[in-house]
């Protein structure tokens, strides 16, 4: 089994004042093992990016209760102060639009050799030529001749190596990637996909990849987490969540993928929308969208029930169907 790198359990996280709290995400638990790919999949709304800036403590809100370990060590009980030097030599983060994240008035060059004398890197001549191997490393054409060229100089496919350049030169444990393939067209979607494959096949680092492109994770990933209304409904294998999804909600994502097969149908689409932080009190928040809810669905929220070896899933009506057993409960 994997030893864990990273471990939620049980992460929930509010916004507003702390008499009327609106909790964006609950109950959060899953764990990234060292060199493991793990993809966190949902649609707008359902927590994705508030949970990985919890675990970069980098929110305007705050984590009510839960803990985040990375390697064994609960980041919630660390001073401010301490978070800047975890942050890109042992976590990092890539965004989805490069153009925001990057300085306008600063050179790609000196960007990514900040990040280095950040951590450490104190000598002019090693930071360069750690720069250039960075940007050669993400497929940065003649890196050295672009060291002074600007953000706006390079396309937004090239903006998204520098920024992984950026996130992976202090060699991080774990890379957070906050879709990062979502503002750039089909084929270089593609290219960056495989740049983060390679990065992490050279460098050994986990990934975490956040993304409501299930095709997406499906080329990246060896695990999902799926999340709805700032819940996790769905865990499994890659291979099991795309042949056997459990909750209606997984099945629903994988019903609205095209496929080449279907070109003359109408694309599915789930009902509704995802609800509005913090409006459901109880019950399962997917009830309302939901082809299979029943009365108990609107009464109280589904535990994680075990599916097989490597899959859980929150939906009473399936695991009744199925006769499921508790996640966590004594066999």
């Amino acid at each position: 089994m994997t030893q864990d790198l990273l471990r939620l359990s049980d992460v929930t996280v509010e916004f507003g004042p702390p008499k009327r709290p609106v909790r964006v995400v609950e109950g959060v638990s899953f764990s990234v093992g060292k060199g493991e790919s793990v993809g966190l999949v949902g649609e707008s709304g359902s927590g994705k990016s508030v949970t990985s800036l919890a675990i970069m403590r980098l929110i305007g809100g705050r984590v009510a209760k839960g803990r985040i370990e990375f390697e064994g060590r609960n980041l919630l009980d660390l001073p401010a102060s301490a978070m800047p030097a975890i942050r890109g030599r042992d976590i990092a983060m890539i965004f989805q639009e490069p153009m925001s994240s990057l300085n306008p008035l600063m050179t790609v060059g000196d960007q990514v050799a900040e990040a280095l004398l950040l951590h450490g890197w104190h000598d002019r001549t090693a930071r360069r030529k750690r720069t250039v191997e960075m940007l050669d490393l993400v497929g940065i054409p003649n890196a050295e001749g672009r060291l002074g060229a600007y953000p706006h100089q390079f396309s937004g496919g090239m903006r998204q190596r520098v920024m992984i350049a950026m996130a992976v030169a202090c060699e991080p444990k774990l890379l957070i990637a906050d879709e990062p393939t979502t503002a750039l067209d089909v084929t270089i979607q593609a290219q960056v996909l495989d740049l983060m494959k390679k990065v992490r096949r050279e460098l050994g680092m986990a990934i975490l990849l956040i993304s409501h492109d299930l095709g997406v994770i499906a080329d990246v990933c060896e695990r999902v987490v799926v999340m709805y209304a700032g819940r996790v409904v769905e865990e499994a294998d890659i291979r099991t969540i795309l042949t056997r999804p459990q909750h209606p909600y997984t099945q629903g994502l994988l019903r609205s993928v095209p496929r080449r097969s279907h070109e003359a149908e109408r694309l599915y689409q789930i009902p509704g929308s995802v609800p509005p932080a913090g409006s459901i009190r109880q019950g399962c928040p997917f009830r309302d969208r939901c082809e299979l809810a029943v009365p108990r669905c609107a009464e109280e929220m589904p535990p994680m029930f075990r599916f097989g070896p490597s899959q859980s899933a929150a939906c009473w009506v399936t695991a009744a169907a199925k006769g499921a057993s508790q996640a966590g409960a004594a066999a």
